[in-house]
């Protein structure tokens, strides 16, 4: 829709009193150059250059929908287009939009290009909150281009945007921004005279905090920013320490560095204590790693690990929480993977455990190692090739299940290795079991003790 009375006034007093809007909304890029991170989306000829009229041609420029998580630039790539475009720009929120006004926009839009010819550009913010209903309304003008739709979204749009909505636009996707991101945004803020005009300085210690806290989400970092230096003033500093910003974010820095000791150092006591069974320890060092910004698939990976080297078959379905946990991380990401790593973590701290595997693989590629290993016994070797038989391949060879136990006493290892035994399961859990059959099968296959 267009803007009213109380839209352009309230537009007109940001332009002439700049304070009072965020700081996150003073620093939006005025242009596609500014524009920091997602730069496979802006390369020339890319379908944004084209919304801001940086091509020409017989083709013209391209619907888009926009899919990235919060704070990654959607609606400033948005806001950029419409300070940039010679077009005609409406935005609208599909948070309070509804098909009246959608028909609204697009009549608008139908007047304009048959009246004097200009072109609009529609940004919908929040598409995945219309229904299947709202969104077939936008069809016909997105096919006719009576207008060239920005639509963003949080969701995954093959779930939440309608197939015929979905093919008649350009799907970009937004990554997640980087520290380094992050890092040129709040630098910019802190000396561009849009924004706080070198009133103040950030540290390395407390940008360092800050970068955590923002998450990879440019607006949180902005926010943070904007609160921490009002606060820094109101005491008469002109630097933002450490403790002021703690302070105004209500929360407390980690000493926790993701390329240093401290990211090893609580890696280890996360197994070890998973390795106690400390299930409240583990926890502590888990939730530090979260809060330090830790990398959840990294976190992912040592579980998997300690479920395979710690516990083992005393629990066989350790192994199978991790690797669910692993997968549904890589899906799903923060916050909500805090959830699944503190499952997997309760799980394995509190499984019985056992190191039996570890040990015995451990032993046998020793032995290896070592060179002990000798020749595949005859019987075992490959006979369902021409000429096998006549090399002895394969003769002699018992099939367990012609036997009533299933088990045939025959001579498995090489000569070096007949009467090793690298698997020594404990009775812990699950593995109890086990160790009973390895005891049973030996004894059926004639081993002698080594």
């Amino acid at each position: 829709m267009e803007p009213d009375l109380f839209t352009a006034a309230a537009e007109e007093r940001q332009e002439k009193e700049p304070s009072s809007s965020p700081l996150a909304v003073r620093m939006r890029p005025r242009t596609l150059d500014e524009v920091v991170g997602q730069q496979h989306l802006l390369k020339p000829g890319s379908p944004l250059r084209r919304l801001v009229g940086e091509a020409s041609g017989p083709a013209g420029p391209s619907s888009v929908i926009l899919w990235g998580p919060p704070g990654t630039g959607k609606t400033t790539l948005a806001y950029v287009v419409s300070k940039a475009t010679n077009a005609r720009f409406v935005e609208l929120s599909a948070i309070t939009a509804g098909v009246k006004e959608v028909r609204s926009v697009i009549d608008g839009a139908r007047r304009a290009s048959g009246g004097y010819g200009k072109e609009t550009v529609l940004f919908l913010d929040e598409i995945h909150r219309f229904s299947k209903a709202q969104q077939d309304s936008l069809l016909p003008a997105v096919e006719n281009r009576w207008v060239t739709l920005i639509a963003a979204t949080t969701e995954n749009p093959y779930f939440s945007v309608i197939s015929p909505l979905l093919s008649r636009s350009l799907l970009l996707t937004l990554e997640p921004l980087t520290d380094d991101d992050i890092k040129a945004l709040v630098q910019r803020a802190l000396t561009d005279e849009r924004g706080l005009k070198g009133a103040v300085t950030l540290p390395e210690e407390t940008e360092s905090h800050l970068l955590r806290i923002a998450g990879g989400d440019a607006r949180r970092a902005l926010t943070a920013l904007e609160a921490a230096a009002g606060a820094a003033l109101d005491k008469g500093e002109t630097e933002i320490g450490l403790t002021t910003l703690e302070e105004t974010v209500d929360r407390a820095a980690v000493k926790y560095d993701r390329d240093g000791d401290q990211h090893y150092d609580v890696a280890s006591a996360l197994i070890k204590s998973i390795r106690g069974s400390d299930v409240d320890a583990a926890l502590h060092y888990l939730a530090r790693m979260i809060e330090a910004g830790e990398d959840p698939r990294f976190i992912a990976r040592r579980l998997m690990i300690s479920a395979s080297e710690d516990i083992g078959l005393a629990d066989p379905n350790a192994l199978p929480i991790a690797v669910a946990a692993a997968q549904a991380v890589a899906m799903i990401g923060f916050p909500e993977a805090a959830l699944t790593l503190s499952h997997a973590t309760i799980a394995l701290a509190l499984a019985p455990k056992s190191n039996a595997a570890t040990t015995a693989i451990g032993a046998a590629l020793e032995d290896v190692r070592k060179g002990l290993a000798g020749p595949v016994p005859a019987h075992l070797r490959d006979s369902h090739y021409k000429g096998a038989t006549k090399l002895g391949h394969g003769q002699g060879y018992v099939y367990p299940h012609d036997l009533p136990e299933g088990i045939a006493a025959q001579q498995y290892a090489p000569d070096a290795l007949k009467d090793r035994e690298y698997y020594e399961p404990t009775r812990h859990g699950a593995e109890a079991r086990y160790a009973d059959a390895v005891e049973w099968t030996r004894k059926n296959l004639g081993r002698k003790r080594s």
